[in-house]
Protein backbone atom coordinates (compact mmCIF):
# COMPACT_ATOMS: atom_id res chain seq x y z
CA UNK A 1 0.00 0.00 0.00
CA UNK A 2 2.65 2.40 -1.01
CA UNK A 3 1.48 5.77 -2.01
CA UNK A 4 1.92 6.86 -5.54
CA UNK A 5 0.71 10.41 -6.81
CA UNK A 6 -2.79 9.45 -7.28
CA UNK A 7 -2.96 9.25 -3.47
CA UNK A 8 -0.84 11.65 -1.80
CA UNK A 9 0.86 15.18 -3.14
CA UNK A 10 2.63 17.50 -1.49
CA UNK A 11 2.16 20.87 -3.02
CA UNK A 12 3.85 24.42 -2.35
CA UNK A 13 1.03 26.59 -0.97
CA UNK A 14 2.13 29.59 -3.59
CA UNK A 15 1.17 27.04 -6.51
CA UNK A 16 -1.60 25.65 -4.36
CA UNK A 17 -4.83 27.95 -6.54
CA UNK A 18 -3.01 26.57 -9.41
CA UNK A 19 -3.44 22.82 -8.38
CA UNK A 20 -6.37 22.91 -6.50
CA UNK A 21 -8.60 25.81 -8.34
CA UNK A 22 -10.12 28.70 -7.23
CA UNK A 23 -13.32 27.11 -5.21
CA UNK A 24 -13.65 24.00 -3.68
CA UNK A 25 -16.54 21.38 -2.00
CA UNK A 26 -16.06 21.77 1.93
CA UNK A 27 -16.98 18.57 4.12
CA UNK A 28 -17.83 19.47 7.66
CA UNK A 29 -16.62 18.12 10.79
CA UNK A 30 -13.76 15.39 11.51
CA UNK A 31 -13.07 13.01 8.71
CA UNK A 32 -11.43 9.94 10.27
CA UNK A 33 -9.80 8.11 6.91
CA UNK A 34 -8.69 4.84 7.70
CA UNK A 35 -6.31 4.22 5.42
CA UNK A 36 -6.18 -0.03 5.61
CA UNK A 37 -7.41 -2.79 4.00
CA UNK A 38 -9.56 -5.91 5.43
CA UNK A 39 -6.26 -8.11 6.48
CA UNK A 40 -6.69 -6.47 9.39
CA UNK A 41 -9.95 -4.76 9.56
CA UNK A 42 -11.76 -7.97 10.14
CA UNK A 43 -10.81 -8.24 13.36
CA UNK A 44 -12.00 -6.98 16.70
CA UNK A 45 -7.79 -6.10 17.93
CA UNK A 46 -6.72 -4.74 14.84
CA UNK A 47 -9.98 -2.20 14.29
CA UNK A 48 -10.81 -1.50 18.06
CA UNK A 49 -7.25 -1.74 19.84
CA UNK A 50 -5.31 -0.60 17.36
CA UNK A 51 -7.17 1.64 14.77
CA UNK A 52 -9.51 3.06 16.91
CA UNK A 53 -7.17 3.40 20.31
CA UNK A 54 -4.57 4.22 19.00
CA UNK A 55 -6.28 7.42 17.01
CA UNK A 56 -8.22 8.59 19.60
CA UNK A 57 -5.02 8.96 21.50
CA UNK A 58 -3.71 10.92 19.04
CA UNK A 59 -6.88 12.97 18.42
CA UNK A 60 -6.70 13.56 22.08
CA UNK A 61 -3.31 15.22 22.26
CA UNK A 62 -4.34 17.00 19.66
CA UNK A 63 -7.64 18.84 21.16
CA UNK A 64 -5.39 19.20 24.66
CA UNK A 65 -2.60 21.28 23.47
CA UNK A 66 -4.96 23.21 21.20
CA UNK A 67 -6.44 24.21 24.11
CA UNK A 68 -10.20 23.07 23.04
CA UNK A 69 -13.04 21.91 25.26
CA UNK A 70 -13.25 18.96 26.47
CA UNK A 71 -15.18 16.37 25.52
CA UNK A 72 -14.36 17.13 22.07
CA UNK A 73 -16.34 16.52 19.19
CA UNK A 74 -16.58 12.69 17.84
CA UNK A 75 -15.69 12.37 13.95
CA UNK A 76 -18.47 12.97 11.26
CA UNK A 77 -17.97 10.40 9.48
CA UNK A 78 -15.01 7.32 8.78
CA UNK A 79 -14.09 6.85 5.82
CA UNK A 80 -12.53 3.15 4.37
CA UNK A 81 -11.00 4.19 1.23
CA UNK A 82 -9.92 -0.25 0.17
CA UNK A 83 -13.37 -1.60 1.75
CA UNK A 84 -15.85 -2.43 -1.03
CA UNK A 85 -19.04 -3.62 1.36
CA UNK A 86 -18.89 -5.19 4.84
CA UNK A 87 -15.33 -5.99 4.69
CA UNK A 88 -14.80 -4.64 7.88
CA UNK A 89 -16.66 -6.67 9.83
CA UNK A 90 -15.41 -9.24 12.03
CA UNK A 91 -16.61 -12.69 12.19
CA UNK A 92 -17.84 -12.40 16.00
CA UNK A 93 -19.98 -9.83 14.83
CA UNK A 94 -17.81 -7.38 17.38
CA UNK A 95 -16.68 -4.54 15.26
CA UNK A 96 -19.67 -2.94 13.78
CA UNK A 97 -22.52 -2.74 16.80
CA UNK A 98 -20.02 -1.18 18.85
CA UNK A 99 -19.05 1.33 16.22
CA UNK A 100 -22.79 2.18 15.94
CA UNK A 101 -22.97 2.63 20.15
CA UNK A 102 -19.50 4.70 20.08
CA UNK A 103 -20.53 6.85 17.53
CA UNK A 104 -24.14 6.81 17.23
CA UNK A 105 -24.05 9.90 14.74
CA UNK A 106 -21.18 8.79 12.34
CA UNK A 107 -21.71 7.74 9.18
CA UNK A 108 -19.34 4.49 7.88
CA UNK A 109 -18.12 5.88 4.29
CA UNK A 110 -16.67 3.21 1.59
CA UNK A 111 -14.84 2.64 -1.53
CA UNK A 112 -17.98 3.94 -3.27
CA UNK A 113 -17.85 7.33 -1.41
CA UNK A 114 -13.95 7.53 -2.17
CA UNK A 115 -14.41 7.03 -5.82
CA UNK A 116 -17.67 9.52 -5.87
CA UNK A 117 -15.38 11.93 -4.79
CA UNK A 118 -13.00 11.11 -7.31
CA UNK A 119 -15.29 11.17 -9.97
CA UNK A 120 -16.38 15.07 -9.10
CA UNK A 121 -12.86 15.78 -10.36
CA UNK A 122 -13.32 18.99 -8.16
CA UNK A 123 -11.61 19.78 -5.56
CA UNK A 124 -12.44 18.24 -1.38
CA UNK A 125 -11.38 20.42 1.71
CA UNK A 126 -12.10 18.28 4.66
CA UNK A 127 -12.94 20.61 7.56
CA UNK A 128 -10.64 18.61 10.09
CA UNK A 129 -8.80 15.14 8.76
CA UNK A 130 -7.05 12.10 10.53
CA UNK A 131 -5.39 9.69 7.96
CA UNK A 132 -4.40 6.47 10.04
CA UNK A 133 -2.57 4.48 7.45
CA UNK A 134 -0.78 1.10 8.82
CA UNK A 135 2.25 1.73 6.69
CA UNK A 136 3.13 4.89 7.73
CA UNK A 137 2.89 3.31 11.20
CA UNK A 138 5.09 0.78 10.60
CA UNK A 139 7.89 3.76 9.75
CA UNK A 140 8.29 4.88 13.28
CA UNK A 141 11.50 3.81 15.49
CA UNK A 142 8.92 1.96 17.85
CA UNK A 143 7.30 -0.26 15.53
CA UNK A 144 10.47 -2.25 15.27
CA UNK A 145 10.55 -2.41 19.32
CA UNK A 146 7.20 -3.43 19.74
CA UNK A 147 6.00 -4.33 16.45
CA UNK A 148 2.21 -2.98 16.27
CA UNK A 149 0.49 -0.32 14.63
CA UNK A 150 0.03 1.66 17.70
CA UNK A 151 3.24 1.72 18.88
CA UNK A 152 4.17 4.97 17.23
CA UNK A 153 1.51 6.37 19.52
CA UNK A 154 2.66 5.45 23.27
CA UNK A 155 4.95 8.57 23.16
CA UNK A 156 2.04 10.70 22.34
CA UNK A 157 1.30 12.94 26.17
CA UNK A 158 -2.57 13.11 26.68
CA UNK A 159 -5.07 13.04 29.48
CA UNK A 160 -4.31 9.46 31.96
CA UNK A 161 -8.36 9.15 31.36
CA UNK A 162 -8.26 10.06 27.61
CA UNK A 163 -10.13 6.47 26.55
CA UNK A 164 -13.21 7.34 29.29
CA UNK A 165 -15.00 8.91 27.00
CA UNK A 166 -15.30 6.24 24.67
CA UNK A 167 -15.42 3.47 27.21
CA UNK A 168 -18.69 5.11 28.76
CA UNK A 169 -20.34 6.46 25.84
CA UNK A 170 -20.38 2.94 23.96
CA UNK A 171 -21.12 1.01 27.55
CA UNK A 172 -23.86 3.65 27.78
CA UNK A 173 -25.19 3.79 24.19
CA UNK A 174 -24.95 0.02 23.91
CA UNK A 175 -26.18 -1.46 27.36
CA UNK A 176 -29.03 1.70 28.44
CA UNK A 177 -26.85 1.78 31.74
CA UNK A 178 -23.51 2.19 33.52
CA UNK A 179 -22.78 -1.21 35.44
CA UNK A 180 -21.77 -0.49 39.08
CA UNK A 181 -18.25 -1.41 39.68
CA UNK A 182 -16.45 -2.80 42.58
CA UNK A 183 -13.19 -2.44 43.19
CA UNK A 184 -12.53 -2.84 46.76
CA UNK A 185 -13.23 -6.03 48.42
CA UNK A 186 -15.22 -4.79 51.74
CA UNK A 187 -15.89 -7.51 54.64
CA UNK A 188 -19.36 -8.21 54.86
CA UNK A 189 -20.54 -6.25 51.81
CA UNK A 190 -21.85 -8.91 49.55
CA UNK A 191 -20.93 -6.96 46.36
CA UNK A 192 -17.08 -8.04 45.56
CA UNK A 193 -14.49 -7.23 43.04
CA UNK A 194 -15.00 -9.39 39.68
CA UNK A 195 -12.80 -11.67 38.03
CA UNK A 196 -13.42 -12.75 34.78
CA UNK A 197 -11.53 -15.44 33.08
CA UNK A 198 -11.97 -15.75 29.37
CA UNK A 199 -11.79 -19.11 28.76
CA UNK A 200 -10.24 -20.81 25.34
CA UNK A 201 -10.57 -24.20 26.17
CA UNK A 202 -12.60 -24.39 23.22
CA UNK A 203 -10.32 -22.84 20.88
CA UNK A 204 -7.46 -23.64 19.07
CA UNK A 205 -4.77 -21.31 21.05
CA UNK A 206 -5.76 -23.24 24.95
CA UNK A 207 -4.40 -24.50 28.25
CA UNK A 208 -3.75 -27.84 29.20
CA UNK A 209 -7.28 -29.40 29.97
CA UNK A 210 -6.03 -30.30 33.70
CA UNK A 211 -4.06 -26.50 33.93
CA UNK A 212 -7.28 -24.89 32.78
CA UNK A 213 -9.41 -26.73 35.86
CA UNK A 214 -6.51 -26.12 38.34
CA UNK A 215 -6.52 -22.30 37.35
CA UNK A 216 -10.56 -22.19 37.81
CA UNK A 217 -10.59 -23.74 41.06
CA UNK A 218 -7.80 -21.88 42.55
CA UNK A 219 -10.24 -18.48 41.45
CA UNK A 220 -13.13 -20.35 42.97
CA UNK A 221 -11.19 -20.42 46.32
CA UNK A 222 -10.62 -16.87 46.20
CA UNK A 223 -13.92 -16.29 45.92
CA UNK A 224 -14.59 -18.22 49.14
CA UNK A 225 -12.32 -16.48 50.93
CA UNK A 226 -14.99 -13.52 49.97
CA UNK A 227 -12.57 -10.94 48.21
CA UNK A 228 -14.11 -11.39 44.95
CA UNK A 229 -16.50 -12.94 42.09
CA UNK A 230 -14.96 -14.98 39.74
CA UNK A 231 -16.82 -15.61 36.14
CA UNK A 232 -15.25 -18.07 33.72
CA UNK A 233 -16.71 -16.78 30.00
CA UNK A 234 -16.56 -18.31 27.17
CA UNK A 235 -17.25 -15.24 25.22
CA UNK A 236 -18.53 -16.98 21.86
CA UNK A 237 -21.37 -18.53 23.77
CA UNK A 238 -22.43 -15.11 25.33
CA UNK A 239 -24.42 -12.70 23.62
CA UNK A 240 -23.12 -9.43 23.08
CA UNK A 241 -24.76 -7.74 25.20
CA UNK A 242 -23.79 -9.96 28.24
CA UNK A 243 -19.86 -9.72 27.14
CA UNK A 244 -19.67 -5.90 27.51
CA UNK A 245 -22.31 -5.98 30.58
CA UNK A 246 -19.60 -8.76 32.24
CA UNK A 247 -16.66 -6.59 31.39
CA UNK A 248 -17.59 -3.45 32.07
CA UNK A 249 -18.12 -4.53 35.79
CA UNK A 250 -14.68 -6.20 36.17
CA UNK A 251 -11.97 -5.40 37.58
CA UNK A 252 -9.12 -8.31 36.75
CA UNK A 253 -9.49 -9.56 32.90
CA UNK A 254 -7.60 -13.39 32.36
CA UNK A 255 -6.95 -14.76 29.62
CA UNK A 256 -5.02 -16.89 27.28
CA UNK A 257 -3.01 -14.33 24.56
CA UNK A 258 -6.33 -13.61 22.32
CA UNK A 259 -8.74 -11.29 21.16
CA UNK A 260 -11.13 -11.68 24.29
CA UNK A 261 -8.45 -9.67 26.19
CA UNK A 262 -9.19 -6.88 23.70
CA UNK A 263 -12.21 -6.39 25.81
CA UNK A 264 -10.18 -4.55 28.13
CA UNK A 265 -11.12 -1.50 26.49
CA UNK A 266 -14.63 -1.45 28.78
CA UNK A 267 -13.08 -2.14 31.66
CA UNK A 268 -13.19 0.84 34.01
CA UNK A 269 -9.03 1.83 34.85
CA UNK A 270 -8.78 1.81 38.95
CA UNK A 271 -5.82 1.21 40.70
CA UNK A 272 -6.63 -2.42 41.07
CA UNK A 273 -7.46 -3.07 37.38
CA UNK A 274 -5.48 -5.28 35.75
CA UNK A 275 -5.04 -7.63 32.51
CA UNK A 276 -3.64 -10.81 33.51
CA UNK A 277 -2.17 -12.51 29.96
CA UNK A 278 -1.50 -16.06 29.35
CA UNK A 279 1.83 -17.39 26.85
CA UNK A 280 3.54 -20.42 26.25
CA UNK A 281 6.56 -19.95 28.41
CA UNK A 282 9.60 -17.59 27.11
CA UNK A 283 6.93 -16.06 24.19
CA UNK A 284 6.23 -12.94 24.90
CA UNK A 285 4.40 -10.21 22.31
CA UNK A 286 2.55 -6.47 22.96
CA UNK A 287 -0.84 -6.69 21.57
CA UNK A 288 -2.18 -6.74 24.69
CA UNK A 289 -0.13 -4.77 26.98
CA UNK A 290 0.28 -1.76 24.36
CA UNK A 291 -3.83 -1.15 25.54
CA UNK A 292 -3.69 -1.61 28.91
CA UNK A 293 -1.17 0.70 29.43
CA UNK A 294 -2.82 3.18 27.33
CA UNK A 295 -6.18 2.46 29.34
CA UNK A 296 -4.67 2.39 32.85
CA UNK A 297 -4.88 -1.25 33.58
CA UNK A 298 -1.62 -3.39 35.27
CA UNK A 299 -0.61 -5.82 32.64
CA UNK A 300 0.76 -9.71 33.85
CA UNK A 301 2.49 -11.77 31.67
CA UNK A 302 2.45 -15.32 32.75
CA UNK A 303 5.24 -18.06 31.76
CA UNK A 304 3.21 -21.32 33.83
CA UNK A 305 4.31 -20.52 37.50
CA UNK A 306 6.15 -16.93 37.02
CA UNK A 307 4.10 -13.36 36.85
CA UNK A 308 5.80 -10.51 35.63
CA UNK A 309 4.86 -7.07 35.52
CA UNK A 310 6.89 -3.93 34.36
CA UNK A 311 6.41 -0.02 35.70
CA UNK A 312 5.90 3.04 33.72
CA UNK A 313 8.75 3.63 31.39
CA UNK A 314 9.86 0.20 31.30
CA UNK A 315 9.23 -3.08 29.04
CA UNK A 316 10.13 -6.21 27.93
CA UNK A 317 13.05 -6.54 25.83
CA UNK A 318 12.08 -8.42 22.03
CA UNK A 319 9.29 -10.12 20.22
CA UNK A 320 9.28 -14.17 21.15
CA UNK A 321 6.62 -16.24 19.61
CA UNK A 322 8.37 -20.10 20.01
CA UNK A 323 6.70 -23.34 19.45
CA UNK A 324 3.84 -24.22 20.84
CA UNK A 325 2.69 -20.20 20.88
CA UNK A 326 -0.39 -20.86 18.86
CA UNK A 327 -1.23 -24.48 20.67
CA UNK A 328 -3.61 -26.53 22.53
CA UNK A 329 -1.40 -27.45 25.20
CA UNK A 330 -0.01 -23.71 26.73
CA UNK A 331 0.73 -24.54 31.15
CA UNK A 332 -0.26 -22.26 33.75
CA UNK A 333 -0.10 -22.57 37.86
CA UNK A 334 -3.32 -21.28 38.75
CA UNK A 335 -1.95 -20.80 42.42
CA UNK A 336 0.63 -18.45 40.88
CA UNK A 337 -2.22 -16.44 39.20
CA UNK A 338 -4.41 -16.30 42.11
CA UNK A 339 -1.99 -15.16 44.60
CA UNK A 340 -0.62 -12.39 42.22
CA UNK A 341 -4.54 -11.35 42.01
CA UNK A 342 -5.19 -11.12 46.22
CA UNK A 343 -2.13 -9.08 46.10
CA UNK A 344 -3.80 -6.44 43.64
CA UNK A 345 -6.92 -6.58 45.29
CA UNK A 346 -5.59 -6.27 49.16
CA UNK A 347 -2.58 -4.17 48.45
CA UNK A 348 -2.93 -0.47 49.61
CA UNK A 349 -3.99 1.66 47.56
CA UNK A 350 -1.18 4.02 46.98
CA UNK A 351 0.79 1.19 45.78
CA UNK A 352 0.99 -0.17 41.71
CA UNK A 353 -1.84 1.08 39.66
CA UNK A 354 -1.62 0.79 35.69
CA UNK A 355 1.26 2.00 33.96
CA UNK A 356 0.30 4.24 31.32
CA UNK A 357 3.25 3.82 29.26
Amino acid sequence: MEPTDKEIQYIDPHGAKETLGDNAIHVEGLSMILYDTDQFMDHFYHWWGEIILGSWRVYSAFIQYSNASWPPPLPARFILPHIYLDEWHDRAGVNAPLMRACFSSASIEKQDYWLDLIALNRTVVFERAMIVSREAARRHPFSDKWYKMMAGTMDVPTLDNFWEYLRSTTIFNFLGYLPTVVVNPIPGNTEKPIITYISRQGAGRRLIDKDHELLVESLKLLEDEGICEVFVAMMERMSLHDQIDLVSRSTILIGVHGNGLTHQLWMPPSHRSTVIEIFIPKAYVFDYELPARNLGHRHYAVWNDTLITYPKGTYYKGITYGDGFHGNSIPVYGPAVARVIRERLTEPITSRGGARN
